[in-house]
């Protein structure tokens, strides 16, 4: 694997873990205070804490480095790394006290693609990371990695298709592909935000989607997805991570889906 993506990595496993942990002194916490972004979006003193203990870690290990946030505005870069940060991607269900978040972590190079990704779990003790060349690894409650790997399931009818908000696919029109995918996946489950994807990078689901996606919440897919053997792309099959939206598959799966998604 490319030395500079391993040292990356490497510091994006360790930080990504402490935020989350930062992030649990905040939650299922009664005193904590929920504000609203300008656009309507939940934000708490959790995320906040969490983005700044990033880029105090990545500024201090590669200062020339570029960093993009959810929280704070962008630091620009020399080097063509960019990291993307988003420190708790599921606010609204940490803020219901619900464990299905993640702080998330992509590194972007060169403005194309990103190399390196990590999401980690902290309520629920997972960890899940890639950069290209080595493969995505899984981490649960301090055991040593594992390989992260899609399931085998070939046909959508089989396939358990997982999502973030119903109420999305009709805010842009796209109630009709929610809809055919209910229909012919045998199991559909909500609760996704970044643990849907997770779920399909290790094999416990078969399709994650979502209509409308920042930068910051699909940067750390694109390398942990490939890397499990599965598939990131946008709704029209582009391995992107900047077109505003997110398919990821097991692969085996992936035309099937893609047809819908395209409305064919």
């Amino acid at each position: 694997m490319n030395d500079a993506y391993q040292a990356r990595l490497e510091v994006a496993l360790a930080a990504g873990q402490e935020a989350g942990q930062i992030t649990l002194h905040y939650f299922q916490q009664k005193s904590l205070v929920v504000e609203t972004k300008d656009d309507q979006s939940p934000v708490t003193i959790a995320d906040r804490e969490a983005e700044q203990f990033l880029r105090k870690e990545i500024l201090k290990a590669f200062p020339e480095d570029g960093i993009l946030g959810e929280e704070f505005p962008e630091h620009e870069g020399s080097s063509g790394y960019r990291w993307i940060l988003d420190p708790i991607d599921g606010t609204k269900s940490f803020i219901y006290g619900v464990p299905l978040y993640g702080t998330m972590i992509g590194i972007e190079k060169d403005g194309d693609r990103s190399v390196v990704g990590v999401v980690d779990h902290a309520p629920l003790g997972e960890t899940v990371y890639a950069a290209d060349g080595m493969g995505a690894w899984l981490i649960r409650k301090g055991q040593a990695a594992i390989p992260a790997k899609v399931s085998e399931v070939s046909t959508l009818v089989e396939s358990l298709f997982v999502s973030t908000s119903p109420p999305s696919y009709y805010q842009f029109n796209r109630e009709a592909v929610w809809q055919a995918l209910m229909k012919q996946s045998k199991y559909t489950r909500t609760w996704g935000d970044c643990y849907g994807y997770t779920l399909v990078a290790t094999g416990r689901a078969e399709v994650m989607l979502d209509p409308a996606m920042n930068l910051w919440d699909n940067a750390a897919l694109q390398p942990i997805l490939e890397g499990a053997g599965g598939t990131f792309t946008d709704w029209n099959g582009k391995p992107t991570i900047h077109t505003g939206e997110g398919l990821a598959t097991n692969g085996k799966i992936f035309e099937e889906v893609l047809a819908l998604t395209q409305g064919k």
